[in-house]
């Protein structure tokens, strides 16, 4: 079973998103005048950020010499770059075949129901992003969710809802 990426249908106005581009002259000096960078370079931009700023493609074009539209091309290209913000808590669910046998699609649905999201989307208060992704690699615990790099098995649909109301609550209290 193959899982095909998902457009965004629901859009931040980043353009507007105040973003501290001084952060990345550490990683532009670490690559600057080396081969092959493109794609650590992204990485590392990603890592800071959390996603790829629209505002930091020219300066990395400009300090590293790099083509801009190729290195848009390369970000747009792989599934592991993104170009929005996403939420704070990253809930993957597994689509792999154990998972799919064992109600993935019914436990995703219910994930959308409870964060009010559709799958590739991220909410509102950009607190929870939501993605399908083909194998997280804990059959023997299908169905299973991972929420940032904490793994949930043997789910169902008021299991996964309990947890994102106890990140919630936990997020209130801080």
């Amino acid at each position: 079973m193959r899982i095909s990426r998902i457009e965004q249908t629901k859009t931040f106005d980043v353009q507007n998103d105040e973003v501290d581009l001084s952060l990345l002259d550490p990683i532009i000096e670490k690559y600057k005048n080396k081969r092959g960078i493109m794609i650590p370079l992204l990485q590392s931009t990603q890592n800071l950020y959390g996603y790829l700023p629209k505002q930091a493609f020219p300066k990395l074009s400009k300090e590293t010499g790099l083509d801009l539209s190729d290195m848009f091309g390369v970000a747009s290209f792989y599934a592991q770059f993104r170009l929005s913000p996403v939420g704070k808590y990253i809930v993957k669910v597994c689509h792999g075949t154990a998972c799919h046998v064992q109600g993935a699609k019914a436990l995703t649905e219910v994930i959308e129901d409870s964060l009010k999201i559709k799958d590739g989307e991220t909410t509102e208060d950009r607190l929870f992003t939501l993605e399908s992704v083909a194998c997280l690699g804990c059959c023997s615990l299908a169905p299973v969710i991972m929420i940032n790099e904490e793994t949930y098995g043997n789910l169902d649909g008021k299991g996964a809802s309990k947890i994102i109301r106890n990140i919630r609550l936990e997020e209130k209290t801080k």
